[in-house]
Order: structure tokens, then sequence, then C-alpha cells
């Protein structure tokens, strides 16, 4: 059945950047579907009018009928926010093939699976917004981060060739950039590198970039998710919306150091930042 209300599908709904930005479209009158593994975390979304869907990045079959039930429930997907992603941090040396694997699945190939499937819809439309949530982590380099930041790195190159291949039928391919935001991303960055390299030659990177990412200062400094939320629904609201925006704490700034730095100097800040032994 179709309807001249817009329709949006965020992945990653469940909590942190997903969610705000799930109550922020919903807020702005679009029907969302709210999507994630655990769908009993996002039962209190539908006082807000939101639909939560049980969806799995990884799995095929799961995301084919999420979008099926979408384009026969509302008729149409206007707006597709691929947020789902975590962060896995850990020496390269000590990080399991498996797990490097893992995070491209989710980080990567889950966002890019989903791009193909909603693509036909959008361009019956010949109208659409597709917005991937990379990070300032797609721009920059942290320690011990190589296989969180390649996953990022490679989302916004596949932005930047999207953006050009589906042009021609009015999409829009919007990249977010968030800095430092209070989620679950940082605990779980923690715990990641923690599980690798807390022992053995890396210890004393890995167990100073882990209470980096987990300390309470770093907690009090990053934004607020609703700041993403905002960002987004601005970005699919715009009639011509930039193609990138970095927003949130350290991220204009952080990319703006590394692209004036020379390469040793900026390392050397980031090993000073996150405590790592010089020696």
């Amino acid at each position: 059945m179709s309807t001249t209300t817009k329709v949006a599908l965020v992945t990653g709904a469940s909590s942190g950047i997903g969610e705000a930005t799930a109550l922020e479209l919903a807020a702005a009158g679009y029907t969302v579907y709210a999507a994630a593994r655990r769908v009993d975390r996002m039962e209190h979304l539908k006082s807000s009018g939101i639909r939560p869907l049980g969806m799995d990045v990884t799995d095929d079959p799961s995301l084919i009928a999420g979008v099926s039930r979408i384009v026969e429930e509302a008729g149409r997907i206007d707006v597709l926010v691929n947020n789902a992603g975590y962060g896995s941090y850990g020496a390269l040396e000590d990080v399991p093939m498996t797990e490097a694997r893992a995070q491209f699945d989710v980080n990567v190939f889950g966002a890019a699976r989903l791009t193909q499937l909603v693509l036909p819809h959008m361009r019956a439309q010949r109208s659409g917004k597709i917005v991937n949530v990379t990070s300032m982590g797609g721009k920059v380099h942290t320690p011990l981060g190589a296989w969180y930041h390649a996953t990022k790195f490679a989302l916004e190159a596949l932005s930047d060739c999207l953006r050009m291949e589906v042009a021609p039928f009015g999409i829009d391919v919007i990249v977010i950039e968030p800095g430092g935001i209070r989620t679950e991303w940082a605990g779980i960055a923690a715990d990641k590198v923690r599980a690798v390299s807390s022992e053995g030659p890396y210890a004393p990177q890995g167990n100073a970039v882990a209470d980096s990412l987990s300390s309470e200062s770093t907690q009090k400094r990053s934004s607020p998710p609703e700041l993403i939320g905002r960002t987004i629904r601005k970005a699919v609201d715009a009639r011509k919306p930039k193609t990138r925006y970095a927003v949130g704490f350290g991220a204009k700034p952080l990319i703006f150091i590394h692209d004036v730095l020379p390469d040793r100097t900026y390392d050397a800040l980031m090993r000073r930042v996150t405590g790592i032994p010089t020696s």
C-alpha cells in the first residue's frame, strides 16, 4: 500500500546513535522502521510511533525479509541510515582473522548489502537518501584500531563511488563522521582490545588504549548521540545535502590536525593522547 509519508529505515537502532536517529526522524513525521538484532531493546520506541524490526545485517535472509516487509507495509523507502556497527580494537598481530572478517561483515558488507536491496525501490521512485554513518575514524587513525579504521575508510570510499553511481536517479549519498559520542561503542572497543592485547608484547599499548577508551573523562567529553540524530535529520531534510558531516567531540579538529601534520608527528600525538609508553 503506497503512501506519501516518507519512510526511513535505521539500522543499529537499539541504542545510541541509531535510537536517537529513529526518534528524531519519527518526530519529523517520517514512518520509521528501527532495525536491530534485539527487538526487545526497541519495544519502548513503539510509544513514539516507531516500528521495531528484527534484523541482523550479517544475515542475508534477514535483510531481504526486512526490506520486503517495509515495502509491503509502507510502499516505499525514502531514507536508509546504515548505522549498525561496532569497534574491534587490538594489535593487528593479535586479532584473529575471524574477528577481522566479522568487523568487515558488520561495518561494511552489511551496509553494502542493505544498500543493494533498497536501491531498486529508490530508483523506481527517482528519489532517496542513503546515509552511511562512518566516523572521524574514516579519516584519521588511532593506536590499535587497524581493523576498525580499515572498515570506516572502506565505507567512506564506498560512499564516494556510490554517490556518483546513483546521482542520475535522484538519490543522494550522505556520510556522517561522528567524533567521540557517549554510547556503548567505547566500552565494547575497550573490551575487544583487552581480550586480545592485554598480555604479550603489545600489552603496554593495549592496556593504555583500553584505559583511554573506557575512562570517565573520555565519556564526559563525548557528545550525546542526540547530536548525531539531529544532524542526520537535517541532512535528509535538506534539498541538497552536503556529502559529509563531521560532528561530535573532536571530529573536525582531529581531522584537521591529521591532514596538516606529518604522519610521524600525528602518530606521536596519538600515542601521547592515549597514554601509550614511548619505550
